[in-house]
């Protein structure tokens, strides 16, 4: 019975020494499921809908890298990582909202962007991942871009560096149209001004950003066509379009 005992405590230290990243990892789930809707967040084309990597999209695969130099910040990598966590939604562009209780394993958030045309595109994504040193979204369907993005700082030449880095593709037909004419240039302007936004949050002298973009897949996945059904900038068109309408019937029943 000793022996046991003792073997079954060699076990547990063992266990206890080996690192394991499970924790950092959110749990799989089939759905989405937003649990809480932020006061002035439109909650569409999220809850209920399935996230799309590389592999579900429809266009050319491409992995783009931002990256930014904070000269003169004396933090810690890491440090840099938590604040940015901790005030993601201070650092996006006006006219785009991105709505999260925090930015922790499995967490979902809801965001409204702004598109051509003025159109509120409304979407959203889900943390798949995140520790001390980096964190990575997932999108959700209908988003523009299937695939990810992760958000990371390092240190190089003893200047602290942040980044982002995204591997997606056009989620449909029409996002893929659009890429050349509108969502490079858009997705460029929201990465570039997050990272100046970071910099200027830690008051450090941020030098230009860096944006290297390579095609890893020329394809086009035409099997994943019918993304198109779940586009959540035409189905959000629609919903501004039919506005009065639903404030009509919702007055026809306040009335009853």
């Amino acid at each position: 019975m000793t022996d046991l005992k003792d073997e079954q405590q060699a076990t547990a230290a063992g266990t206890e020494g080996r690192r394991t990243d499970a924790t950092f990892w959110a749990a799989p789930e089939a759905a989405l499921t937003v649990r809480d809707v932020p006061t002035g967040a439109t909650n569409l084309n999220v809850d209920g809908r399935r996230l799309v990597g590389p592999l579900q999209g429809f266009g050319q695969l491409w992995q783009k890298t931002y990256r930014i130099r904070l000269v003169g910040l004396t933090t810690a990598p890491g440090d840099v990582v938590r604040e940015w966590k901790a005030n993601y939604a201070r650092f996006w562009p006006k006219g785009n909202r991105f709505y999260t209780p925090a930015i922790t394993p499995g967490a979902v958030a809801l965001i409204n962007a702004e598109s051509v045309g003025r159109v509120q595109v409304a979407t959203g994504i889900r943390v798949i991942y995140a520790d001390a040193e980096s964190f990575a979204f997932m999108n959700a369907a209908g988003h523009p871009a299937a695939g990810m993005a992760t958000f990371s700082a390092d240190r190089q030449d003893d200047v602290i560096c942040a980044q982002v880095q995204v591997l997606i593709r056009a989620n449909d037909p029409f996002y893929d149209l659009m890429l050349p004419i509108y969502g490079q240039r858009a997705e460029d302007a929201i990465w570039t001004y997050t990272l100046r936004a970071l910099a200027a949050h830690f008051g450090a002298t941020a030098t230009d950003v860096s944006i290297d973009r390579v095609v890893v897949d020329r394809h086009r996945n035409w099997s994943q066509a019918k993304n198109i059904w779940q586009n959540a900038a035409i189905r959000s068109g629609l919903y501004m379009v039919f506005a009065p309408l639903r404030w009509l019937r919702r007055t026809v029943r306040g009335s009853r």
